[in-house]
Order: structure tokens, then C-alpha cells, then sequence
């Protein structure tokens, strides 16, 4: 009786995790988290990570932590990971390749609106979508997280000095629906990360990309954290072999 309560107290968490739309913490928690660790000056945050930070060949913000687990065999982390991505991401599409021989699991979903910013002339929401690699070896496992680009939703009637429409408002419809094109002060369009603040300092939209920069950089720290408390101690703490 008791371990079917402990069973149902599982799986009821882990729906609750499966409910966060793709993400591994709430925005709200995110940019708490960002704060903490690099201050609410976002501007002043960027250009200090941009010190540390290094793109790749592709121009990309890339990320890589190897972390040791030198108690499991690669089928052992495996079935943890695959157990971990599963119950994180409720996005089908999001697990883009999960490949038990190759020892290899891709995750690509996205963080919808990580910052909001109202500018002279637009608002922008920004959305990111990090591919998550993880390659499993015994004892060990390697986790890449790359962004190469911003997503933006740039609201065209919401800036200081744009017209006030009463039929067009702006933070409600940058949350719209993905496809839903009935608002023709809505614009889509993809800031490469490497084209603008910090890595140029002559950007007309720093202070988006700076915030930008910042939350993205946390999620990656969230990202790896998660992981490697998966593989330490699992994801609903009674993932162990005394059954």
C-alpha cells in the first residue's frame, strides 16, 4: 500500500513537471534566477558575461559541460536522461533525436517570451530555441547547449512614440498564438546573437539583446543543473534499485 501511495505521489509530480510548457523553470523564476546571480542591471550584466564568452564556428552562443557519474554504465545514464527529457519537455516535437545506441539525446523546444521590451518605436518579445545535445558514455556525459538566434515578435504600434491603437494592444498580442498572423502590427523577425549587444556595441535594440543575453545565459545554467540532478539523484528522489 505504501509504495503504491509513493508511485501516485510520482507520477502526480511528474505531471506537474510535464505541464511547464517545455521549459525547466518558469520565466518568472528564470529572471529571479538571473538577478541573483548577475544583478538587475542588464547592460552592465551582458557586457560582464561577454568577458567569459566565447561563439563558436557558427557564430553561435554554445555551451559545454562534461559531468562525471562514474557509478552508472551508459545504459543506466541513458534510461535517467530519457526519463529526465521526457518528463520536462510536454512538447512531442521537442525530443528531436533519442538514439540509445549512439548514446545521443537532442532536445530543441522553445522559451517563449524571456524578455519584454518596450523601445522608442517598438516592443519586442523575445523568445529563444536551444538545441540541447547530450552525449552518454559510462561514467560520464557531455551536455552542449547552443542559441544561435533571437526570436522576436516586434510589435510596430507599441514603442513610447507610437500611436495609441485601442484595437491593437501590444503585450497581449505578443503572446499570440504560434501562426496566428491577424495582426498586421505584429512582425516576426530573428536577431543573430552574434550581430548584435554585446558583441556589437552599436545596437540600436542593447538593452532587449542585453536582458536577451543574460536570461539565455541562465537557462543554460539551469539546463545543466537539471541534468546533472538527474543523474545524481533523479527526478522524483525514489529512482533507485531497492524495489
Amino acid at each position: 500500500m505504501k509504495k503504491r501511495i509513493i508511485w501516485m505521489l510520482a507520477a502526480i509530480l511528474i505531471c506537474g513537471l510535464s505541464s511547464v510548457q517545455a521549459q525547466v523553470m518558469k520565466v518568472a523564476d528564470l529572471e529571479k534566477y538571473a538577478k541573483e546571480r548577475y544583478g538587475d542591471k542588464w547592460l552592465d550584466a551582458a557586457k560582464n558575461l561577454s568577458k567569459d564568452l566565447t561563439l563558436d564556428k557558427n557564430e553561435s552562443l554554445s555551451y559545454q559541460q562534461i559531468i562525471e557519474v562514474p557509478d552508472k554504465n551508459s545504459q543506466q545514464i541513458y534510461i535517467a536522461l530519457n526519463y529526465w527529457a521526457t518528463a520536462t519537455f510536454k512538447d512531442k516535437q521537442a525530443i528531436t533525436l533519442n538514439d540509445k545506441e549512439a548514446g545521443c539525446i537532442i532536445v530543441s523546444s522553445t522559451i517563449h517570451n524571456i524578455v519584454e521590451h518596450m523601445g522608442t518605436i517598438n516592443k519586442y518579445s523575445v523568445s529563444i530555441t536551444p538545441v540541447i545535445k547530450i552525449d552518454i558514455k559510462d561514467g560520464r556525459v557531455r551536455v552542449t547547449y547552443t542559441v544561435q538566434s533571437y526570436d522576436i515578435l516586434a510589435d510596430i504600434s507599441g514603442g513610447w512614440l507610437s500611436p495609441v491603437d485601442k484595437d491593437h494592444k501590444s503585450y497581449g498580442d505578443s503572446k499570440r498564438k504560434a501562426d496566428d498572423k491577424t495582426n498586421p502590427n505584429l512582425w516576426d523577425e530573428q536577431w543573430e546573437i552574434a550581430r548584435h549587444y554585446p558583441f556589437v556595441e552599436k545596437d540600436a535594440q542593447k538593452r532587449t539583446c542585453a536582458k536577451a543575453l543574460v536570461m539565455t545565459h541562465a537557462y543554460s545554467n539551469a539546463i545543466m543543473d537539471k541534468v546533472e540532478e538527474a543523474l545524481h539523484n533523479g527526478i522524483v528522489g525514489n529512482e533507485d534499485d531497492n524495489w
